[in-house]
């Protein structure tokens, strides 16, 4: 049965970015929702937005890095100062029903002939970032369905296998933000970032699919960014996450 699916990742604990997303889903005529991960860090309102994909939109998740290592004692040496900052700062301001939760996403789950995964499928637990074609022809080997979505870079775009490799295609080119996902070809697609874009577009970024049709629509939604600089800034939260809020990047 087709279904029309808003699939939405790197929340990052942005309520305010959030909420809008929601409200234009609902226009959208969205009626299911997918989450591929990372809906914690960098921002204030963690426990908020657990309980948003959790309770309300009951949506499938998989396991974000910034998930995991709220969830779990990891060495965070390889994080940014401000994001190891934002990680501590999550641990102590979430519930243990937060935390269990967290603890029990998956790294990669199927839904409804479609794979999810936050980061790559080869080793979905060391984060690895996919950025161009190259880095795609390679991921294509482990993705076993025809699509697979996907977040982490925080960076809208769709990736399609050839041939010879892969080929790239830039949501911003789209008509109408649509693309068309063509039957016998496979393709890993980057929904970009609810809570804190780093393409350039401080505006929220999800994706609308339509199982039917196999069409993709890209959204990018304004919120309110000062409210949401506001709430870190209350929060004691390092100053880099409320500025990348307004730059995008």
């Amino acid at each position: 049965m087709a279904k029309i699916y808003g699939i939405l990742g790197d929340i990052h604990a942005n309520i305010d970015a959030m909420s809008v997303v929601l409200d234009d889903a609902a226009a959208q005529g969205v009626t299911d929702w997918i989450c591929t991960g990372d809906v914690v860090g960098y921002n204030a309102c963690p426990s908020e937005c657990i309980r948003l994909v959790r309770d309300e939109l009951k949506a499938p998740v998989v396991c974000g890095n910034h998930d995991y290592y709220v969830a779990f004692e990891q060495n965070l040496a390889d994080f940014h100062p401000a994001a190891a900052q934002a990680v501590l700062w999550t641990r102590e301001h979430i519930t243990g029903e937060d935390m269990d939760w967290l603890r029990s996403l998956p790294m990669t789950r199927p839904v409804m002939g479609m794979t999810l995964v936050h980061a790559t499928m080869d080793m979905p637990d060391h984060w690895g970032y996919i950025f161009d074609d190259f880095q795609a022809a390679s991921h294509f080997v482990y993705q076993k369905t025809p699509v697979c979505f996907h977040g982490h870079t925080h960076v809208p775009v769709v990736y399609e296998q050839t041939p010879f490799g892969a080929v790239h295609y830039d949501p911003r080119t789209f008509e109408n933000g649509e693309f068309k996902l063509n039957i016998g070809k496979k393709y890993f697609i980057n929904v970009g970032s609810v809570g804190q874009p780093r393409d350039g577009d401080s505006r929220a970024s999800y994706v609308v699919f339509d199982s039917g049709s196999r069409t993709l629509r890209f959204r990018r939604v304004a919120y309110d960014v000062a409210r949401a600089q506001a709430r870190d800034r209350a929060a004691g939260l390092p100053e880099r996450c409320a500025q990348r809020l307004e730059t995008g990047n």
